[in-house]
């Protein structure tokens, strides 16, 4: 007899707010506590925000958390011009503005989001009590060798925009997310592929996001550049590194490299989370809520 698991069912519902940032209309998904302390989450690469649903559940303290789909993923508008990394700053300080105005904020960034509030706290360190980066560590360093190279492939890339890959069903992209994230369970990966996939009007099931992610930046990624912004970060920093190694193997860097650059900050704190690829927030939120709202209670003006 096959059993049939039951579907997710969320703790905590979420809510659905819209922004107007600089000409796009940005989805905000709200986990609403009045009166709680504010809690900023922002998404990776390929993500939305509602993949922190399951670390909202198992959050113990009270928050008001606020995740945006960042432009051109989830249910955010796209941009026709295209994908730049000051975009996504430019958008999370309307965002504070909007939502924190008066108050510094609490941040959790996964990976692009990791990046992101680490360099949103060296360029605007008075606007942020406490973040932690979740296994967002940056590229590797490209030689000026590959600009050449790198700017026929974008400009490629314009005329022929790349596509997402289209599976036949919701199922298909369920056993892709449990591809890429092994400890993901058939109910939480089909919650998952709900909010991160879409129908594709052909009869298919793609990505819920602008197909242009895909397309290689124009701007060549110097850390140098990126250490010089983190030297700046004023507030509290953890750090959350995932034990699994693909991801760095597959951006050429070695776990040695990835400390060093966090040795930058200020006031860092590094922890790793054990049996858990990149995707920490999926597969272990349980065990990374403990270690968030420790932080955070910890962080003087932060908790």
């Amino acid at each position: 007899m096959t059993t049939v698991e039951p579907p997710y069912s969320p703790r905590r519902a979420a809510v659905s707010e819209w922004l107007d940032v600089r000409g796009l209309r940005l989805h905000i998904r709200r986990w609403p506590r009045p009166g709680a302390p504010k809690l900023f989450l922002l998404h990776g690469w390929m993500d939305a925000a509602a993949s922190f649903q399951f670390l909202v559940d198992a959050l113990k303290q009270d928050w008001d958390v606020i995740a945006p789909d960042l432009r051109g993923f989830g249910e955010s508008e796209w941009d026709a011009g295209g994908y730049f990394f000051a975009q996504y700053l430019a958008d999370l300080d309307a965002l504070l503005e909007h939502y924190s105005r008066d108050e510094p904020a609490r941040l959790v960034g996964h990976s692009l989001g990791g990046n992101l509030v680490c360099l949103y706290a060296g360029a605007r360190p008075e606007r942020v009590a406490a973040l932690a980066n979740l296994d967002g560590f940056g590229l590797r360093d490209a030689p000026p060798e590959e600009a050449p190279e790198r700017l026929a492939k974008w400009l490629h890339q314009l005329r022929y925009p790349e596509h997402f890959r289209t599976y036949s069903s919701f199922d298909g992209l369920v056993a892709r997310l449990q591809a890429e994230n092994p400890s993901l369970s058939s109910d939480r990966a089909a919650f998952l592929a709900e909010h991160l996939g879409e129908e594709n009007g052909l009869g298919g099931v793609i990505r819920a996001a602008d197909p242009a992610h895909l397309h290689v930046s124009p701007v060549l990624y110097r850390f140098a550049e990126v250490a010089a912004v983190w030297r700046r970060i004023t507030a509290p920093v953890l750090v959350v590194l995932a034990d699994d190694p693909r991801t760095l193997e597959r951006l050429n860097l070695s776990r040695e490299e990835v400390r060093q650059r966090f040795d930058i900050v200020p006031r860092v704190q590094i922890e790793t989370l054990h049996d858990t690829g990149h995707n920490l927030h999926i597969e272990q939120p349980e065990r990374l809520a403990v270690l968030l709202e420790a932080f955070f209670a910890s962080s003087p003006g932060a908790g």
